[in-house]
């Protein structure tokens, strides 16, 4: 990766996900349109693995989204180049409205698997970790309004400082995921900074 003119806001995670909120509504709307119980359990059924897939990797890009910040707050002052966010009016409410939305839908998850599968749905403590970092780390940076160079981030005093080891390894990893579009890939690096 080069940075002689800066830091890109993105590294290159958004091409690997898809949007999560239009994706769970698209699901749910669907099956909302059988009136048979049994049909709905068969198209909850299938789209279960889908749904899991999704949840994971957006996970993913949350905790990508963090390591790439830790890994460019290291290079003093640079520019970070294609900022979408710059110079936006920030409302703590719009900014965390994706987070409070996978947050309830995590709950939601659970009844539903319960009710279409009889199975049992449970998302491991790293998992819910990451997304409390996550919002942590957008409302300690105000949806990055201010973030014009890498001096502007601000990294929450409950991160952890990896060292100059762990940031190699973070800036090779995602390199890798970039590459393969396997954001859920990034999970193994959480430690070096939660």
């Amino acid at each position: 990766m080069n940075f002689e003119e800066g830091a890109q806001f993105d590294p290159g995670f958004i091409p690997h996900i898809q949007a999560f909120i239009p994706s769970i509504e698209n699901i749910y709307r669907n099956l909302h349109n059988f009136k048979n119980f049994s049909q709905k359990k068969a198209h909850f059924k299938m789209f279960y693995g889908k749904i899991q897939t999704l949840l994971k990797n957006y996970i993913g890009f949350y905790l990508g989204c963090m390591l790439w910040a830790v890994y460019i707050k290291n290079l003093s002052g640079k520019p970070i180049l294609n900022n979408l966010c710059i110079g936006g009016e920030y409302n703590e409410e719009d900014t965390l409205a994706e987070v409070d939305f996978i947050e309830k839908y995590i709950e939601q998850l659970k009844k539903d698997v319960k009710y279409y599968m009889n199975q049992t749905f449970e998302i491991d403590d790293e998992s819910m970790n990451i997304i409390a970092a996550y919002r942590s780390f957008l409302k300690a940076n105000k949806g990055f309004i201010n973030a014009k160079t890498t001096d502007n981030i601000i990294i929450p005093d409950s991160f952890k400082k990896p060292s100059s080891s762990e940031l190699d390894t973070i800036i090779k990893k995602i390199e890798e995921v970039i590459e393969t579009g396997k954001l859920s890939d990034l999970y193994p690096l959480a430690p070096t900074i939660l």
